[in-house]
């Protein structure tokens, strides 16, 4: 074990190299065993499982929905099926794909695969991936139809969008910036594509200028990732950010939930210590962006509790307490702490309104941590007064959660 570590490690330390910027280095080429260890890696970094891996299924098999605004979207089967999956993919066509948004055939695929963004990786990088992949067993299964309206079902139309929105190029190191910031530029733009979740979108459903300042995405709030102290990570401890993104978990801050907690359980929690440190530095150097919620003003200490707050402070005891504990710092579990966690504070709710109706889980070293759906056992104006009194108690903000939320 500590030996394919070492050699695994030596193999993604090429990542922040001359190596994995597309350059060539005076070593010998890696065997094709090598590729693919290194592709495995650089798979879990690009975090590809979250979206190709089918509802109920650990295989890479697609058929998982994204909806958005214009229809619905379905992520494909990316298995070396010769069929139904990636099997005939040559190297300039994945190449294309990855970097044009481009598939087999001259078929234009939808942004929601984040080519705009893997368009950085460099050639090595790019086919080990794809010598990952199809070393995979095959698997048969047909991605369901997008149901888009007119005009973006449309494939032809995504040329115009590229043309404002697909960069089409390569990364290149920045020569005023150490290794380890380069690295975890790399990392956090080309393979981790943080900023498609993180940054929002301009009326083209680009990415906006307002690189990282969070942005709602199917649902889910994807939090400031800037350097902002009060709502981005400026205020975080590097020990904190750190666990964070390699447990889904930090002390005084959470735990991670939807999307972000998929992002870890499927690609962070396997990166090297070095890579963490890397993406850690990356997120230090952005200019803070003071993008954030507005909450209102709490009562006065005396002031008497509304009937919402109430109702909202009995169902937490019932429902909630003997997992998150009163006090909000979790029973046995640091996934199950809700003191000083981004969605307490934020008077929209969004992500606890998304946790309540369809839940969230993480796989970690020590097990799956899960929390269950409210949906059923609640009505939607019991969950919309739990919500309310779970910001006004842990994050000391005074919002109405309307129970319209959990109707939509």
């Amino acid at each position: 074990m500590l030996l394919r570590y070492a050699l695994l490690t030596a193999l993604v330390a090429g990542i922040g190299s001359h190596t994995a910027f597309g350059q060539t280095a005076a070593t010998s080429a890696p065997n094709q065993n090598e590729i693919i260890e290194k592709g495995e890696y650089l798979f879990r970094a690009a975090d590809c499982a979250a979206c190709h891996t089918a509802p109920d299924s650990k295989k890479l098999t697609g058929g998982r929905p994204f909806p958005l605004p214009f229809g619905t979207v379905y992520a494909v089967n990316i298995t070396p099926d010769m069929q139904s999956g990636i099997g005939g993919y040559t190297d300039a066509e994945w190449l294309k794909a990855l970097r044009e948004g481009v598939g087999r055939g001259g078929k234009h695929l939808y942004p929601v695969m984040p080519y705009t963004a893997y368009t950085l990786l460099s050639d090595d990088d790019a086919l080990a991936i794809k010598a990952y992949l199809f070393s995979l067993h095959p698997e048969k299964a047909e991605t369901p139809q997008n149901t888009l309206v007119f005009p973006f079902n449309q494939r032809w139309g995504m040329v115009f969008w590229n043309w404002l929105n697909n960069p089409n190029k390569r990364f290149e190191p920045d020569s005023n910036r150490s290794p380890e910031w380069n690295r975890g530029a790399y990392l956090t733009e080309a393979l981790g594509h943080c900023s498609q979740c993180h940054t929002p979108r301009n009326f083209t459903y680009g990415l906006s200028s307002k690189a990282y300042a969070g942005a709602v995405q199917v649902g889910w709030k994807a939090y400031n990732l800037t350097s902002d102290k009060e709502h981005g990570l400026g205020d975080w401890t590097d020990e904190q950010l750190s666990s964070y993104l390699s447990t889904g978990k930090a002390v005084g801050r959470g735990a991670a939930s939807g999307p972000m907690a998929e992002a870890v359980e499927h690609g962070l929690r396997y990166m090297t210590p070095s890579d963490i440190s890397a993406m850690m530095t990356y997120f230090r150097s952005i200019a803070p962006i003071a993008k954030g919620p507005v909450a209102q003003d709490m009562p006065p200490a005396n002031a008497p509790l509304s009937t919402t707050y109430k109702r909202g402070e009995a169902l937490f005891a019932q429902a909630c307490a003997g997992c998150h504990l009163a006090n909000g710092l979790g029973r046995q579990s640091d996934w199950a702490a809700l003191a000083g966690a981004h969605s307490v504070s934020d008077p929209a709710a969004s992500n606890i309104v998304q946790v309540l109706l369809t839940g969230t889980s993480l796989e970690t070293d020590q097990g799956k941590v899960f929390m269950p759906s409210f949906e059923k056992g609640y009505t939607a104006d019991e969950l919309a007064a739990l919500s309310s009194y779970i910001l006004a108690h842990f994050g000391g903000v005074k919002a109405d959660v309307p129970a319209s939320e959990f109707k939509k």
